[in-house]
C-alpha cells in the first residue's frame, strides 16, 4: 500500500514538473518576463519599458504566472519563486544549446562526438561566444592559418593533435625556445615524428624544466583541440573516419577557453 502510495506521487510529482515547463516554455512572452525579472525584481509597467510588450499581455501573463505560484508579489515588485528559477535556467540552457548546434549544423552534424564528455555535452552552451572557421575555394588553408596564427602569438599551449601538420614541430620548438610551456596529448607515432623534429637541445631542456609534457594516448585520438593564452580552438572527425579539416570552432571568450581546458584534462586521464 504505502509503495502505491510513494509511486503515486511520485507520479504527480513528474505530471506537476512536466506541466510547469509546459507552461513556461510554450509562451514566448512569459519568458521574457521570467529573463527580466530573473535579474532583477520588477513591477508590471517596469516589465513594459525594458520589453516594450503591450501593458495587457504582461499584465495577464503576469497574473497566469503568480495564479501558478511562479512569481510572488513583495512590496510592489514581482519576484521569481526558487523552484521556478531552476525551472528558467534549465529551459534557457536547452534553448541555447539548440540555437547553437542548429547555427553551426555543418560542423556538429555528420561528425563524431564520442570524445566529448558528459559534462562537456551538457555544458555546451559554454561555445555560444565562438566562431565558426570554414575554408573557402578561395582560401583553402583559412583554418590551418587561423590556427597558426593563435599558436604564434602563445607563450602557453595544451593541444590534442591527432594528426601532425608539417608547421607543427617549429611552432612547438619556437614557443620552448622563448622558455613558454607545451602540453600535449598525442598518439605514439606522432610523438616519435614530432620529437625528432625538434632541436635536440631545446626539446631536453625543456623536458627537464618540465616545460614541455607529452601524454601518449594508445587510441585514435577523434578530436583536435587548441588551448592558447587568450583562445581556444576546435575540431572534430567525420562519420567516416576522417579529419575535416574544412572547418573548427574558435573562441577568445572565456568561458570556452574554461570548456577546452575541462575537456582536455578529461581526455588526459584516460590517455
Amino acid at each position: 500500500m504505502n509503495q502505491k502510495n510513494g509511486g503515486k506521487r511520485k507520479m504527480n510529482s513528474h505530471g506537476k514538473l512536466n506541466n510547469d515547463i509546459k507552461f513556461l516554455a510554450k509562451s514566448e512572452i512569459r519568458l521574457k518576463i521570467l529573463s527580466e525579472l530573473y535579474n532583477h525584481p520588477d513591477n508590471v509597467r517596469g516589465i513594459v519599458n525594458k520589453t516594450k510588450i503591450t501593458y495587457s499581455s504582461v499584465s495577464s501573463n503576469m497574473a497566469k504566472l503568480e495564479q501558478n505560484n511562479h512569481i510572488i508579489k513583495i512590496r510592489n515588485k514581482y519576484h521569481i519563486n526558487p523552484m521556478t528559477m531552476i525551472y528558467f535556467k534549465t529551459l534557457m540552457d536547452f534553448k541555447n544549446s539548440i540555437e547553437l548546434i542548429t547555427s553551426y549544423s555543418t560542423f556538429w552534424g555528420k561528425h563524431d562526438i564520442k570524445e566529448l564528455n558528459i559534462e562537456s555535452i551538457k555544458s555546451i552552451t559554454d561555445l555560444k561566444e565562438s566562431k565558426l572557421i570554414e575554408t573557402t575555394p578561395l582560401d583553402i588553408y583559412r583554418t590551418h592559418n587561423v590556427i597558426k596564427e593563435q599558436l604564434i602569438k602563445s607563450n602557453s599551449i595544451k593541444a590534442i593533435f591527432p594528426y601532425l601538420h608539417p608547421d607543427y614541430p617549429q611552432l612547438i620548438e619556437d614557443i620552448l625556445k622563448n622558455k613558454g610551456n607545451v602540453e600535449l596529448i598525442i598518439p605514439n607515432d606522432i610523438n616519435r615524428a614530432l620529437m625528432s623534429q625538434i632541436n635536440e637541445k631545446i626539446r631536453r631542456n625543456a623536458m627537464r624544466e618540465k616545460r614541455l609534457k607529452i601524454n601518449h594516448s594508445k587510441n585514435d585520438l577523434k578530436i583536435y583541440l587548441t588551448i592558447c593564452d587568450v583562445s581556444m580552438s576546435l575540431g572534430l572527425f567525420k562519420n567516416d573516419g576522417s579529419f575535416d579539416q574544412n572547418r573548427i570552432v574558435i573562441s577568445e571568450n572565456e568561458k570556452s577557453r574554461n570548456w577546452a581546458l575541462n575537456l582536455f584534462e578529461s581526455i588526459k586521464e584516460d590517455a
